[in-house]
């Protein structure tokens, strides 16, 4: 069928293609035989009009082809060979644009609480019943039926602690027998289902010094000092899942400092002695502060530090809390989403790109940070914000 390219009576005709370019156009034969059954100037003058148009257009080196369809985060994130994931709770899953969004635009998604000890451990071992892996269950079937990958998080936490184990009263043999336990159960139920795990979470103060908690001191698992007790649960979850990624993640660790330093210092130390640490986890939780030349050639370099150890490299709970939302703070927020995204994909050790949640309806910022929120790459009502075209850009570079 003709296609009238210039809106007059048609001497081009389009092949039968979505995408039209100069190659897709093709002289139209039935112009040609209504002109040449006319001997008028007019009809001469038509067809050499034409043949002017035709071969400018084919001399043309800008053709201009209709725009492509529109890609998605994961489609762009996996033609960079990266990971793009998001943190997911199971009861949003019945929120239609919720779903939608998630199951097209991520091909990772992390359970946000439904995985930590509180929630899949929420009764003694005593109980018939001590685990509850219902909600968790649902990301994974979620997660499969949609083509999406699952990362664990996270099975050591000093948060997020059951009261029971709290106000237990265990000795420190005891509370290694329960850890022990609940990795193997956990790992093992989600054998070949979950890819990697955060084993351990936040065990290092800002400083730099172990943090004091319930698994290190509080009475601890009776392991050692230092980062015996990270060796000894990363040993317990190779045993428990031979195949899976171990990762320890942490906060604030993004720029070389102390924590990133101590955090180095031991991932160097594993390495070297053959302590089954696969990866570290960087969360990346921050502010437009962040958006500053010193801090991201910080991180950059942070970054390649650790991947000079032969460490794979996630960011892992992305997100930017703001003070407000008008069209300025958007804008600088898009910005610096765009600058992290670029630091992952510069950095081939670099594998996964996640978000803390996805949309600030849901977001955790709020109830944390009273005055703060638009932290997300969608707004409260679903719509994509400057922060998702800036993460797309710079995967699609």
């Amino acid at each position: 069928m003709a296609i009238d390219y210039f809106g007059s009576p048609s001497c081009f005709r389009a092949r039968d293609k979505p995408n039209i370019g100069r190659e897709g156009l093709i002289m139209n034969p039935f112009f040609f035989r209504k002109q040449k059954s006319q001997t008028s100037l007019g009809a001469i003058a038509a067809v050499a009009l034409c043949l002017v148009a035709f071969l400018s257009l084919a001399a043309s080196p800008n053709p201009q082809p209709a725009s492509p369809e529109a890609s998605t985060l994961r489609q762009v994130a996996e033609a960079r060979h990266i990971v793009i994931g998001t943190a997911a709770a199971s009861f949003l899953l019945g929120e239609a644009e919720y779903a939608s969004i998630l199951g097209s635009e991520f091909s990772q998604l992390q359970a946000e609480n439904e995985m930590k000890f509180g929630a899949i451990h929420p009764r003694p071992d005593t109980d018939p019943n001590p685990y509850n892996f219902a909600g968790g269950d649902d990301l994974v079937a979620f997660a499969q039926s949609h083509n999406m990958v699952v990362r664990g998080h996270t099975l050591l936490w000093h948060n997020n602690v059951p009261e029971w184990l709290k106000k237990g009263g265990y000795t420190s043999a005891q509370m290694a027998t329960i850890l022990q336990g609940h990795i193997h159960a956990v790992m093992t139920h989600y054998a070949s289902k979950v890819y990697a795990w955060d084993v351990v979470n936040e065990a290092f103060n800002d400083d730099g010094t172990m943090r004091s908690t319930l698994w290190y001191d509080q009475p601890g698992i009776g392991a050692g000092v230092g980062t015996k007790y990270i060796e000894q649960s990363l040993r317990w979850a190779r045993e428990a899942d031979p195949k899976a990624k171990l990762f320890y993640n942490d906060y604030d660790a993004e720029e070389i400092n102390k924590k990133s330093d101590a955090i180095y210092a031991m991932a160097k130390d594993f390495k070297k002695r053959g302590v089954p640490l696969d990866g570290v986890g960087f969360q990346t939780h921050i502010t437009r502060k962040f958006d500053d030349p010193a801090k991201l050639k910080s991180y950059k370099e942070n970054l390649e530090r650790f991947a000079k150890l032969g460490l794979e490299l996630h960011m892992t709970e992305i997100d930017v809390r703001l003070s407000n939302g008008d069209t300025s703070s958007l804008a600088e927020e898009g910005k610096l989403y765009g600058e992290i995204t670029k630091l992952c994909v510069e950095q081939p050790a670099c594998k996964v790109i996640q978000t803390w949640g996805f949309t600030d309806k849901h977001s955790w910022i709020p109830g944390f940070y009273k005055g703060l929120g638009w932290a997300l790459p969608w707004d409260d009502n679903y719509q994509k914000k400057p922060a998702y075209e800036a993460m797309h850009d710079a995967l699609a570079k």
